[in-house]
């Protein structure tokens, strides 16, 4: 659900705001608590768009707590675009009642399972899909959210360029965050406005704690490493409390490889990217489930100092990633972004790392031994390792970058 490129290029050159030490202030410590690790869960929007109902919801609320997922760190159960019916005429938002009979009471299910509940809607006055949104009820849009025990609002920008000016939008995401944190429940604020703007530079100062930076992922290889070799240079603005969104996860939707599916978990752990499952959860097989769960990888992405990914290096179809952990070693990405398999050497001095390293594959959960100076991995077409790396007691470790 996003609106053109064209228009996200226009709208960044109209106005752009300078990330400050402001922002990092900002940061309350109830913002951190609410996202101090990347947040995890799963969002209807990917595989079931507009065909979503109460029942759907709870069946894939289960199947998140079933198949383990739960247990790897998914705890969000995401209602996206499609479950909206009406403000009355006092202006209390109402669910579809033929979709959704009681909302509250949904929550309370999901609740019930140990997990959080989300919801999505906008600043405009219809979704991205026509359906009714939040312009004029902001606050009483909050209000109700808070009373059904919403845990998560993804606000998404869709009609708000109908309404707003372009300057006015930092504005717009302040009144619904104004209105959630008035509420006085603890709820997690994702803008999704594509990029727009250079969010990041301000969506922390307008009180989100996720914010998206690009256009909507697709379902193709193309789209997904496009959109996350997008996030170079975007890590200064990323941490405990404030994460860079490239979209969700198209893990098991079908139109990629499995190859293809770990490239997309390794680039977005290493990244440090929100993990929303996109996926029909009840009709996983398990491959899909082992990408989804591998809890060596997903410990990339929640590793708790909260290091976003940089490049360390491209050549050709080659790309390599670095992400510092807490342990003070290094999670090393090696991408084949070529249409065939190649042998891909990585040399340690060139990547800034110590000369001499051990190194363990984290997707075979495998040790692969003390290694000096150069690393050689064979990768399958589109296909990428994640590796975790640190140097021998007598060598100092790689410094953050």
């Amino acid at each position: 659900m996003s609106i053109s490129f064209l228009q996200k290029f226009l709208a960044g050159a109209l106005l752009g705001s300078v990330w400050t030490s402001t922002a990092q202030t900002n940061l309350t410590n109830n913002s951190v608590e609410l996202a101090r690790t990347p947040p995890m869960g799963w969002n209807s929007w990917n595989h079931f768009q507009l065909n979503i109902d109460d029942a759907t919801i709870r069946a894939q609320a289960a199947a998140l707590v079933k198949s383990g997922m739960k247990d790897a760190g998914y705890q969000y159960v995401v209602i996206d675009g499609g479950w909206e019916g009406f403000h009355d005429a006092e202006g209390v938002f109402h669910p579809d009642p033929k979709k959704f009979p009681g909302m509250k009471e949904l929550c309370d299910y999901i609740h019930s399972l140990g997990l959080k509940a989300g919801i999505h809607t906008s600043p405009g006055p219809t979704t991205c899909r026509g359906r009714e949104a939040s312009y004029g009820h902001e606050k009483q849009d909050a209000d109700t959210f808070a009373r059904w025990g919403i845990d998560f609002v993804k606000y998404d920008w869709c009609s708000g360029d109908e309404v707003y000016k372009p300057e006015e939008m930092q504005a717009a995401y302040k009144k619904m965050s104004d209105a959630l944190t008035a509420t006085g429940r603890p709820i997690l604020y994702s803008l999704c406005q594509y990029g727009m703007q250079n969010v990041w530079k301000w969506g922390a100062v307008v009180g989100g704690q996720v914010w998206r930076t690009t256009s909507d992922i697709q379902d193709k290889y193309n789209s997904m490493m496009l959109i996350g070799l997008e996030q170079s240079g975007l890590e200064k603005y990323a941490g405990p409390g404030h994460w860079n969104d490239p979209d969700m996860l198209e893990v098991g939707n079908g139109g990629m490889t499995d190859d293809e599916y770990h490239t997309h978990m390794t680039l977005w752990c290493i990244l440090a990217a929100p993990l929303f499952a996109g996926n029909d959860l009840t009709k996983m097989n398990r491959a899909t489930l082992e990408i989804l769960t591998n809890p060596e990888v997903i410990a990339i992405d929640q590793d708790p100092i909260g290091v976003q990914g940089h490049r360390a290096w491209q050549e050709g179809p080659t790309e390599i990633w670095l992400k510092t952990l807490a342990d003070g070693s290094t999670a090393v990405a090696v991408f084949n972004i070529e249409g065939h398999p190649m042998t891909i050497t990585a040399n340690f001095k060139e990547l800034g790392l110590p000369n001499t390293l051990q190194v363990r594959n984290l997707w075979w959960r495998r040790d692969m031994g003390t290694l000096t100076q150069t690393l050689t991995v064979s990768l399958p077409r589109h296909g990428s390792v994640l590796l975790k790396v640190k140097p021998l007691q007598t060598e100092s470790p790689a410094k953050p970058r």
